[in-house]
């Protein structure tokens, strides 16, 4: 049997629609690949009978073809709801609870075709970038077992990165679409807030931090997905509506002003070899044309991440706070969580208008460095991948993290204010010689422009093909 595992989507689905290989041969390939590889990273999770799979595989070889997925093997992230699959999200209050619908993403890639294989593996609730929890255990990183793979979007990342699937879908809050990307060698994106619709429940009109988003091995099939999984849902408010990146991501990019961010003057801080090794990706940028700039701190750092810390308890406390008052459900939570839903529950509505003025504040100075650049650059990571054991990093090059997040704060600045962000990868180093990434970070509705970037960056340097798993 053809091995099939690290070809691109968008080459799998011209091969499909050709008849040059069948959806039953695809989902063998991928189910002996799962087979293969998955007992070592544990990145999919909740994976269907395979007779069952092959069933639906057969079914989409004698059936019109719906879109461009068509046939194609996906698993969704742990937290979004898959009909007919358990939907854990990490945590023992929810473990074997089967989703009667399809969140809006699923049902959009099961209509272009999609075949739902199981879920991938995210922390409890999606908090933190370290994918583990009590329900299906830790997933490891597999350019090194004994670290982790980054999350909350880990599980996605790796099975990428092992060629258990050809696409994926993720989502992000704090960096969980670029951070388990970087630190697996891959493609994620954080899209413009409101390009990727959430579900219509609850609150629909304050929480704008968290998004949805596509993760591939390169930007053609970043693209792909995320016009699949992007456009308005007239139930909910702030929908953007922007014409389909695809057609727009090859091109010249010898017109692209690039900023590099560093260290945020002072602000941030590295472990050993994050910035030499950006350093020499910023000379490959060059080399594809782009006019290379190093910028001062566009705003306060600090303000920053005091808007963000405020902002993000309340949403995190809000969402959560009918398992923490109920005192049956409240030790069950991880004490992470349970940290972040008190300071969410207890925040004052003057306080939550004040890390709003903040993040406008911010918003209106992002708008005036565009100006003067078109893209925005920092490390993914402000460390390598830890050892698998550890919970979260304490310190970085001695510098205490006062929270289990802090030592994330690189990825809060587009994250507070809905900008576009691509990770692209950008090489190995540190201690164990793992992967890490760039941020390529936009205004907001350049999302096209960026994966034009990624994709002239993905043709000079195709580091998921360079080193494979």
């Amino acid at each position: 049997m053809t091995d099939l595992s690290y070809q691109s989507a968008l080459a799998l689905s011209e091969q499909l629609e050709n008849s040059e290989i069948s959806a039953s041969e695809l989902m063998a390939s991928t189910l002996d690949r799962i087979d293969a590889v998955n007992g070592d990273v544990n990145a999919i999770v909740s994976l269907r009978a395979r007779a069952e799979l092959m069933e639906d595989a057969k079914a989409a070889d004698t059936s019109d073809r719906k879109g461009w997925l068509h046939g194609i093997p996906i698993a969704i992230k742990d937290l979004a709801n898959a009909k007919g699959l358990p939907t854990s999200m990490g945590s023992p209050l929810f473990a074997g609870q089967i989703a009667q619908e399809d969140d809006i993403l699923t049902a959009r890639l099961r209509a272009a075709g999609a075949i739902v294989i199981g879920k991938t593996n995210t922390p409890e609730f999606g908090l933190g970038s370290h994918t583990f929890n009590p329900v299906f255990g830790a997933t490891r990183n597999p350019y090194g077992h004994g670290q982790t793979a980054g999350g909350s979007s880990g599980g996605a990342a790796v099975a990428l990165a092992t060629g258990m699937v050809s696409v994926a879908d993720g989502s992000d809050m704090m960096g969980s679409l670029r951070n388990p990307a970087a630190w697996n060698n891959v493609y994620g994106m954080r899209p413009t807030w409101g390009l990727v619709p959430s579900e219509p429940k609850g609150e629909t009109f304050l929480h704008q931090i968290a998004t949805n988003g596509p993760m591939a091995r390169n930007p053609r099939d970043l693209a792909a997905l995320l016009d699949t999984m992007a456009g308005p849902d007239p139930r909910q408010p702030h929908n953007l509506a922007q014409a389909p990146s695809l057609p727009q991501v090859d091109g010249d990019v010898s017109d692209i002003r690039v900023g590099w961010l560093g260290d945020w003057d002072g602000a941030l801080v590295y472990e050993d070899g994050i910035d030499a090794l950006a350093q020499s990706a910023l000379r490959q940028i060059e080399g594809l044309g782009c006019d290379v700039q190093t910028l001062s701190a566009p705003f306060s750092a600090e303000a920053i991440w005091e808007s963000w810390t405020t902002l993000r308890s309340y949403t995190v406390g809000m969402g959560l706070a009918g398992m923490y008052e109920n005192p049956e459900t409240r030790d069950r939570l991880k004490k992470t969580a349970q940290w972040e839903i008190e300071r969410g529950l207890a925040m004052t509505g003057k306080e939550v208008n004040a890390a709003s003025i903040i993040r406008s504040d911010w918003f209106k100075a992002a708008a005036e460095a565009f100006e003067n650049v078109d893209v925005m650059i920092l490390p993914s990571a402000q460390v390598w991948p830890f050892d698998v054991a550890t919970e979260y990093p304490t310190e970085i090059a001695g510098r205490t993290m006062g929270t289990y997040h802090r030592w994330m704060e690189v990825m809060i600045a587009p994250s507070l204010i809905g900008l576009p962000v691509v990770n692209i990868p950008m090489g190995f180093g540190g201690p164990n010689n793992l992967p890490m990434g760039l941020q390529l970070i936009g205004k907001r509705g350049s999302d096209a422009m960026l994966l034009r970037v990624a994709q002239a960056w993905h043709g000079a340097t195709h580091w998921p093909d360079v080193r494979r798993v």
